[in-house]
């Protein structure tokens, strides 16, 4: 049985850098050199600092594969079994201006590991996205099967709540997306045209907030189950947005055992503005009770 005492992390960046026991460090590759991090006293969302992480152009353009990350990663030694549930809370800030290009844009995003010498590009199975000045929280899992909504039938409008679904042909994955941020039909969203059975999302009544620089404060429940027990939930400012379940993540000889979080600024190159992104309050648990509030964790109970 798996010591789920491990997974309990914190890290309030009040230092001058990562807590040895938070289980975060800043990675150092080619794509990270496009960023920085900071541990800075100006923008906070409680106690005397907040992290900082920002990007700089250094790809020319986007079609040469070049992408500008600075991610803060989980250490190998800290990460989950990839069949644990695992909580997760953090708070976070756009930097003003939020981007608004037609672009990719990632703030946060957990995915599973991979083994040396894979084949394949695998998406993180849950991320947080800027899709045209929106926020847009998705899932990626293996390819599976999904029917076309029918014209005019809006985003959210699956029949039996199955979720909206991207047929990534290449990639070998379906992208379904879960929440957004968008008061409706969204440019940006038109390729999510089809409804996949074997994902189903429910709405908690709770609205995703705007891509604003303003402080957001999310929750994360996370289990990836590609064969059909994945269990996402989903909470920001307090209120719950979403419940997913079904196949969530992927599958295969050339992935890894564990899961891992990273989280900062992450795009393809091609832009000449250099952006900002702050996160505070970062907290990871076995149970909602390590990372969030009882009147949070209450609604969740009473479901």
């Amino acid at each position: 049985m798996a010591d789920n005492s491990k997974l309990i992390l914190q890290e309030n960046f009040e230092g001058d850098d990562f807590s040895p026991s938070s289980g975060l460090f800043y990675k150092d590759n080619e794509e990270q050199r496009a960023g920085t991090f900071r541990f800075q006293s100006e923008t906070v969302r409680s106690g005397r600092k907040a992290l900082e992480l920002s990007v700089a152009p250094q790809c020319r353009s986007i079609v040469d594969g070049c992408s500008e990350r600075a991610e803060v990663w989980e250490k190998a030694a800290v990460r989950a079994a990839y069949d644990q549930s695992v909580w997760y809370a953090f708070s976070m800030k756009l930097d003003d201006p939020p981007p608004s290009a037609a672009h990719r844009y990632m703030v946060a995003q957990w995915k599973r590991a991979i083994n040396p010498n894979a084949e394949g590009d695998y998406s993180p199975f849950l991320g947080i996205r800027i899709i045209r000045g929106e926020f847009a929280i998705t899932i990626d899992s293996d390819a599976m099967p999904a029917r076309p909504r029918a014209p005019g039938e809006p985003l959210f409008s699956c029949s039996g709540a199955p979720a909206p679904a991207m047929q990534r042909v290449r990639a070998r994955q379906t992208r379904l997306l879960v929440a957004t941020s968008a008061d409706g039909e969204h440019e940006g969203l038109e390729g999510f045209d089809s409804c996949a059975p074997e994902v189903h999302v429910i709405h908690r009544g709770g609205k995703l907030p705007k891509a604003e620089s303003r402080w957001i404060d999310f929750v994360f429940k996370v289990k990836p189950g590609p064969r059909g027990d994945g269990e996402i939930e989903v909470f920001a400012d307090r209120q719950w947005i979403a419940s997913v379940k079904g196949r969530i993540g992927h599958e295969g000889p050339e992935l890894g055992l564990t899961q891992y979080f990273k989280f900062g600024p992450y795009r393809d190159g091609g832009q000449r503005d250099r952006w900002r992104v702050f996160y505070d309050n970062f907290a990871r648990g076995p149970n909602c009770e390590d990372v969030a509030g009882q009147d949070l964790c209450r609604l969740l109970k009473g479901s």
